[in-house]
Protein backbone atom coordinates (compact mmCIF):
# COMPACT_ATOMS: atom_id res chain seq x y z
CA UNK A 1 0.00 0.00 0.00
CA UNK A 2 1.04 3.28 -0.51
CA UNK A 3 1.36 6.06 2.33
CA UNK A 4 0.01 10.04 0.70
CA UNK A 5 2.43 13.20 2.10
CA UNK A 6 -0.07 13.66 4.73
CA UNK A 7 0.65 9.89 6.05
CA UNK A 8 -2.67 8.62 5.35
CA UNK A 9 -3.09 4.96 3.75
CA UNK A 10 -4.12 5.38 0.17
CA UNK A 11 -5.85 2.66 -1.44
CA UNK A 12 -5.04 1.49 -4.78
CA UNK A 13 -7.68 2.24 -7.43
CA UNK A 14 -8.34 -0.76 -9.63
CA UNK A 15 -11.48 -1.36 -12.27
CA UNK A 16 -14.57 -3.74 -11.66
CA UNK A 17 -17.49 -4.99 -13.60
CA UNK A 18 -20.17 -4.73 -11.55
CA UNK A 19 -23.45 -6.86 -12.66
CA UNK A 20 -26.16 -7.00 -10.64
CA UNK A 21 -29.98 -8.11 -11.13
CA UNK A 22 -32.93 -6.45 -10.19
CA UNK A 23 -36.09 -8.17 -9.39
CA UNK A 24 -39.31 -8.54 -12.44
CA UNK A 25 -41.13 -6.64 -9.88
CA UNK A 26 -39.08 -3.46 -10.18
CA UNK A 27 -40.54 -0.91 -12.09
CA UNK A 28 -37.98 0.75 -14.54
CA UNK A 29 -38.10 3.69 -12.16
CA UNK A 30 -37.17 1.52 -8.99
CA UNK A 31 -34.42 0.19 -11.57
CA UNK A 32 -32.55 3.74 -12.00
CA UNK A 33 -32.73 4.06 -7.96
CA UNK A 34 -30.66 1.36 -7.33
CA UNK A 35 -27.90 2.87 -9.98
CA UNK A 36 -28.57 6.07 -8.43
CA UNK A 37 -27.70 4.45 -4.47
CA UNK A 38 -25.09 3.02 -6.21
CA UNK A 39 -23.81 6.21 -7.89
CA UNK A 40 -23.87 7.80 -4.84
CA UNK A 41 -21.82 5.15 -3.11
CA UNK A 42 -19.27 5.51 -5.40
CA UNK A 43 -19.04 9.34 -5.64
CA UNK A 44 -18.97 9.46 -1.81
CA UNK A 45 -15.65 6.86 -1.65
CA UNK A 46 -13.56 8.71 -3.60
CA UNK A 47 -14.69 6.45 -6.88
CA UNK A 48 -15.94 6.69 -10.62
CA UNK A 49 -18.55 4.96 -12.48
CA UNK A 50 -16.59 4.38 -16.15
CA UNK A 51 -19.44 3.32 -17.77
CA UNK A 52 -23.29 1.69 -17.19
CA UNK A 53 -25.26 -0.26 -19.69
CA UNK A 54 -28.75 -1.49 -18.97
CA UNK A 55 -29.60 -4.74 -20.37
CA UNK A 56 -32.89 -4.87 -19.81
CA UNK A 57 -35.01 -7.68 -18.23
CA UNK A 58 -33.40 -11.12 -19.53
CA UNK A 59 -34.84 -14.94 -18.54
CA UNK A 60 -32.54 -16.59 -15.38
CA UNK A 61 -30.34 -19.23 -16.19
CA UNK A 62 -31.50 -20.40 -12.94
CA UNK A 63 -34.66 -19.73 -10.84
CA UNK A 64 -32.94 -17.13 -7.72
CA UNK A 65 -35.45 -16.57 -4.62
CA UNK A 66 -38.93 -17.66 -7.24
CA UNK A 67 -38.04 -14.97 -10.25
CA UNK A 68 -37.19 -16.49 -13.47
CA UNK A 69 -36.27 -13.09 -15.25
CA UNK A 70 -34.57 -10.05 -14.01
CA UNK A 71 -33.41 -6.87 -15.02
CA UNK A 72 -29.63 -6.78 -15.95
CA UNK A 73 -27.35 -4.10 -15.10
CA UNK A 74 -23.31 -3.59 -15.75
CA UNK A 75 -21.24 -0.89 -14.57
CA UNK A 76 -17.53 -0.48 -14.89
CA UNK A 77 -16.47 1.18 -11.99
CA UNK A 78 -12.93 2.42 -10.92
CA UNK A 79 -12.09 2.43 -6.77
CA UNK A 80 -10.28 1.02 -4.47
CA UNK A 81 -11.07 -2.62 -2.29
CA UNK A 82 -13.10 -0.59 0.36
CA UNK A 83 -15.12 1.13 -2.41
CA UNK A 84 -16.20 -2.77 -3.33
CA UNK A 85 -16.30 -4.00 0.00
CA UNK A 86 -18.60 -1.27 0.91
CA UNK A 87 -20.59 -1.22 -2.67
CA UNK A 88 -21.08 -5.50 -1.87
CA UNK A 89 -22.56 -4.92 1.29
CA UNK A 90 -25.05 -2.73 0.32
CA UNK A 91 -26.39 -4.57 -2.88
CA UNK A 92 -26.56 -7.42 -0.26
CA UNK A 93 -29.31 -5.59 2.16
CA UNK A 94 -31.35 -4.20 -0.95
CA UNK A 95 -34.70 -6.15 -1.48
CA UNK A 96 -34.96 -5.26 -4.98
CA UNK A 97 -31.60 -6.89 -6.24
CA UNK A 98 -31.93 -10.59 -6.54
CA UNK A 99 -28.25 -11.26 -7.41
CA UNK A 100 -24.63 -9.23 -8.17
CA UNK A 101 -21.44 -9.81 -8.84
CA UNK A 102 -18.08 -7.82 -8.58
CA UNK A 103 -15.17 -8.62 -11.05
CA UNK A 104 -11.75 -6.99 -11.12
CA UNK A 105 -11.04 -6.14 -14.93
CA UNK A 106 -8.14 -4.03 -14.96
CA UNK A 107 -5.84 -6.74 -15.03
CA UNK A 108 -6.97 -8.21 -17.85
CA UNK A 109 -7.53 -5.01 -19.73
CA UNK A 110 -3.57 -4.59 -19.39
CA UNK A 111 -2.69 -7.90 -20.22
CA UNK A 112 -5.11 -7.44 -23.27
CA UNK A 113 -3.67 -3.97 -24.39
CA UNK A 114 -0.02 -5.44 -23.88
CA UNK A 115 -0.65 -8.47 -26.41
CA UNK A 116 -2.41 -6.18 -28.81
CA UNK A 117 0.63 -3.79 -28.68
CA UNK A 118 3.30 -6.36 -28.86
CA UNK A 119 1.07 -7.67 -32.18
CA UNK A 120 0.95 -4.48 -33.44
CA UNK A 121 4.89 -4.14 -33.27
CA UNK A 122 5.51 -8.06 -34.49
CA UNK A 123 2.88 -7.13 -38.09
CA UNK A 124 5.21 -4.05 -38.50
CA UNK A 125 8.56 -5.58 -38.13
CA UNK A 126 7.17 -8.05 -40.42
CA UNK A 127 6.42 -5.88 -43.07
CA UNK A 128 9.25 -3.48 -42.64
CA UNK A 129 11.56 -6.84 -43.38
CA UNK A 130 9.37 -7.80 -46.36
CA UNK A 131 10.18 -4.08 -47.43
CA UNK A 132 6.63 -3.26 -47.22
CA UNK A 133 5.42 0.54 -45.62
CA UNK A 134 4.77 -0.34 -41.64
CA UNK A 135 1.31 0.65 -42.11
CA UNK A 136 -0.70 -0.81 -45.04
CA UNK A 137 -1.97 1.81 -47.74
CA UNK A 138 -5.30 1.35 -48.77
CA UNK A 139 -5.76 0.87 -52.25
CA UNK A 140 -9.21 2.13 -54.05
CA UNK A 141 -10.84 -0.77 -55.70
CA UNK A 142 -12.14 -0.35 -59.09
CA UNK A 143 -15.21 1.01 -59.87
CA UNK A 144 -16.24 -0.91 -63.36
CA UNK A 145 -16.19 -4.65 -62.33
CA UNK A 146 -13.74 -5.98 -65.28
CA UNK A 147 -12.93 -9.93 -65.55
CA UNK A 148 -10.07 -9.97 -63.24
CA UNK A 149 -6.88 -11.23 -65.02
CA UNK A 150 -5.85 -15.26 -64.33
CA UNK A 151 -2.91 -15.17 -61.31
CA UNK A 152 0.07 -16.46 -62.99
CA UNK A 153 0.60 -20.06 -62.61
CA UNK A 154 -2.85 -20.61 -62.22
CA UNK A 155 -4.70 -23.89 -63.48
CA UNK A 156 -7.98 -23.48 -65.69
CA UNK A 157 -10.24 -26.42 -64.66
CA UNK A 158 -13.06 -27.41 -67.23
CA UNK A 159 -16.19 -28.17 -66.45
CA UNK A 160 -16.75 -30.86 -69.13
CA UNK A 161 -16.75 -34.33 -67.70
CA UNK A 162 -13.77 -35.95 -69.33
CA UNK A 163 -13.42 -39.39 -70.36
CA UNK A 164 -10.64 -41.50 -68.49
CA UNK A 165 -10.69 -44.25 -70.85
CA UNK A 166 -7.70 -45.02 -73.23
CA UNK A 167 -7.25 -44.70 -77.15
CA UNK A 168 -7.36 -48.47 -77.18
CA UNK A 169 -10.89 -48.43 -75.40
CA UNK A 170 -9.85 -51.37 -72.68
CA UNK A 171 -10.35 -50.23 -69.46
CA UNK A 172 -8.87 -53.71 -67.93
CA UNK A 173 -5.46 -55.22 -67.22
CA UNK A 174 -5.80 -57.80 -68.94
CA UNK A 175 -4.10 -59.05 -71.70
CA UNK A 176 -5.01 -59.61 -75.11
CA UNK A 177 -3.65 -62.29 -76.99
CA UNK A 178 -0.73 -61.60 -79.60
CA UNK A 179 -0.59 -62.66 -82.94
CA UNK A 180 0.20 -66.15 -83.12
CA UNK A 181 -0.85 -67.06 -79.74
CA UNK A 182 -3.66 -69.33 -78.77
CA UNK A 183 -5.89 -68.09 -75.62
Amino acid sequence: MAVSPEGDVMQAQGKYELVYIVSPDSSEEQVAAVHAEVEALVSRMEGRIENTENWGRRRLAYEIGGYHEGTYVLELVEGSGALLRELDRRLRVLDQVIRHLVIRVDRELSVLERSRTRRKRRVVRRRVARGLPAEPVPVESPTTTAAAPSAPGAVEVSSGAESSVPAGGTTSNESEPQAGEEG
